[in-house]
């Protein structure tokens, strides 16, 4: 091969690789993401900086305590920052009623807008149904289901009257593979599938694409004490999928931003399940 047509190969690639970005582009959109600090929410901010969008992260501070990551929301931010995006953090605990609608009103303060939303935070409590107690139930309605509407009610007009938005809902595999010790957690994800389908028909000819993302088994921070016993996540991952492995917060990122850029944009109403084949 000659110095000259390795130079045209070159360029070529180079050129197909522009075009490729451009599909997946989010360059000028501003991006909510909740539960943004850690795992598939931290993965999501991440990708959809590298796509070219502004993202403010979404994040409760007791929360990321909990984990052991008090600093995480400030980790998250600098390496967003470091991509040249324009970058928010929220804090909110979503478990107080309006805490939610707040938060949006908050950003679309400090940024102008929000053309896509992911909501991404949740909580859940693994245990049998007979002896989840009712703060635990309610804290468990108020965060992954009437903060969903919250957030909603405030983004979608604004989308609407712009002729662009997107909405993405993480769900899970729970939803139509529910295990009996996440019984509350697994129906009001699917309540929360059930909204996002409802609200994908009626914002279509809006140019607003309502979505949802189902993962099945992901390392989390969530589950990362059920991963200090080796042996025992291995079988974990083994009985999970078809695949036996459990998937990474990566992985989901890549299909939230299908669902979130120009790359989706004749996809909406649709439950992408991102389970290794679980949902089979």
């Amino acid at each position: 091969m000659s110095i000259e047509s390795g130079a045209r190969d070159s360029a070529a690639r180079t050129e197909a690789a522009r075009r490729l970005a451009a599909r997946f582009s989010m360059t000028g959109r501003r991006a909510l993401v909740t539960g943004g600090s850690l795992s598939i929410g931290r993965s999501i901010a991440l990708a959809f900086a590298d796509a070219g969008a502004d993202v403010a992260i979404h994040h409760c501070a007791a929360a990321d305590i909990a984990f052991g990551k008090p600093q995480a929301a400030q980790e998250v931010a600098a390496l967003l920052r470091e991509r040249g995006c324009r970058v928010m953090i929220a804090e909110a605990d979503f478990a107080m009623a309006g805490a939610a609608g707040r938060t949006v009103e908050a950003v679309v303060r400090e940024l102008g807008g929000i053309d896509v939303l992911v909501v991404c935070a949740s909580i859940q409590y693994r245990t049998s149904f007979d002896t989840l107690t009712n703060e635990q139930i309610e804290r468990q309605i108020q965060i992954n289901f009437r903060a969903s509407i919250e957030l909603m009610r405030a983004v979608l007009p604004p989308m609407k009257a712009r002729g662009f938005g997107r909405v993405l809902t993480i769900g899970s595999v729970n939803q139509t593979k529910p295990e009996a010790e996440l019984s509350v957690y697994a129906a009001l994800k699917s309540a929360q599938h059930n909204l996002a389908i409802n609200l994908a028909r009626e914002c279509a000819p809006f140019g607003v694409t309502v979505n949802n993302l189902s993962p099945g088994l992901i390392a989390t921070e969530r589950n990362r004490w059920r991963r200090a016993d080796a042996q025992a996540w291995a079988e974990i991952e083994r009985d999970s999928s078809p695949m036996g492995r459990a998937g990474t917060a990566e992985e989901m990122a890549g299909a939230a931003l299908l669902l979130c850029s120009e790359a989706g944009s004749f996809i909406t109403g649709a439950d992408l399940q991102a389970t290794g084949g679980r949902h089979l």
